[in-house]
Parts: C-alpha cells; structure tokens; sequence
C-alpha cells in the first residue's frame, strides 16, 4: 500500500514542474523582444545587464510560478522523506531552495539571485541521478540519465560552450530536462511503495516499482 505522504509528494511535484512550464512560456508571451536563445530564463523575472529591465505581467508570472516550484518542491521532499533515502531527499530540498530564492530574489538583487539560482539546476540534476537508488530498472536508467544529460549540458554552459545554440537554449536544456524528471518522479511516487527508510523496516514492502 503507497505511503500517503508519498502520494501527495509525487502530485506537488507534478504540480510544481507544469505550472512553472506552463508559465515560463506564458511570461514569454507578454516579454516584447523575448528570445529564447539569447535571454536566460530569469530575464522573464528581471533582465539585467547594464540597468535592469523588469517588464510586467511577465516578471510577476515568472517570480510567481518559480517560488511556488522552490515551495512545493521542499514541501514534496519533506513528505516524502521516511519512504525514499536521505540523500535524495537532501538534494531534492537544496534543489528547491535554489529555486524559491531565484523567485525570491530576482536579478536585481544581485548577488543573492546567483547564489540561489546556481542551486537550482545542478541539485535538480543531482536529484534525477539519485533518484536510480530508490527505483527499479529499466525507469532508473531514463531518470539518472535525465539527471546525467542535464549535468552534461550544464557544464557546457558554464564552460561557455554553447554549440550554436545561444545561453538562453542551453539553459532551456537543463531546465527542461530536469523538469521532466520532476513530472516523471512525481508520477512514480503516486503510483509506487516506498524503497527507503520505511520499506527497510516494513519486510511487506518493496522498492519502487516501474510503472
């Protein structure tokens, strides 16, 4: 029988990733000149380079969605966090730490906004590749490969290798690429029993199936 907490948890995070892909393309659409190549993701939140440009309704769509993602995604990880393992769990939080704080602090905050956000995606990427210990083949291979693609092209991006495809795009990679997993783990954990703490100590209870 799934944990309940653990049901709820797989339906916040699958919450959390559509509506932040729903709005990202949404703020996109009221940003006049918005180019996905070009502007990273949090230009829709604040677009600052030389002055900061901060155009409505599309900053307040954008800070709006990613602090509901960070907030729904550390309340998923604290739910879920006596059914999976305590590593999966330290990084899922971190991951939406980075996130509410991107939201919370905009680029016109300066130094805090690269703090929070350089949280994001690398521990969202490090969350799929921990999420292969607490399922069953052949879903852990796809999940630590979505985490493993997503680490691959964000090196790329810090290393500013972009091949053609601008910073925003390359950015769009990891994001998406780790809001996939979000939608896909989150599915996971409504539908299957617990491979964690709770199922070590419960013998009638089995890993994490692969449905």
């Amino acid at each position: 029988m799934n944990n309940p907490h653990q049901t709820i948890a797989g339906l916040l995070l699958i919450i959390a990733a559509t509506q932040f892909i729903i709005a990202i393309n949404l703020a996109q659409t009221f940003y006049p000149g918005y180019n996905s190549s070009t502007n990273i993701i949090s230009d829709l939140g604040a677009t600052c380079r030389a002055i900061c440009i901060i155009v409505e309704p599309s900053a307040t769509i954008f800070n709006t969605s990613i602090i509901t993602l960070g907030t729904l995604i550390i309340t998923a990880a604290i739910l879920q966090r006596k059914t999976t393992t305590p590593i999966f769990t330290i990084l899922l939080t971190v991951a939406g730490i980075g996130a509410l704080g991107a939201g919370a602090f905009p680029q016109t905050s300066g130094q805090p906004h690269l703090i929070m956000s350089s949280f994001a995606l690398p521990f969202g990427a490090m969350s799929a590749i921990a999420s292969y210990s607490i399922t069953k083949h052949p879903l852990s291979y796809l999940y630590a490969a979505l985490g493993g693609a997503a680490l691959t092209v964000l090196f790329l991006l810090v290393s500013n290798v972009h091949l053609g495809l601008g910073v925003g795009m390359m950015e769009r990679m990891v994001a998406y690429l780790i809001l996939i997993w979000v939608i896909l783990i989150g599915i996971h954990l409504t539908r299957s029993a617990p491979n964690g703490p709770t199922a070590q100590h419960n013998p009638s209870k089995t890993s994490l199936s692969k449905t």
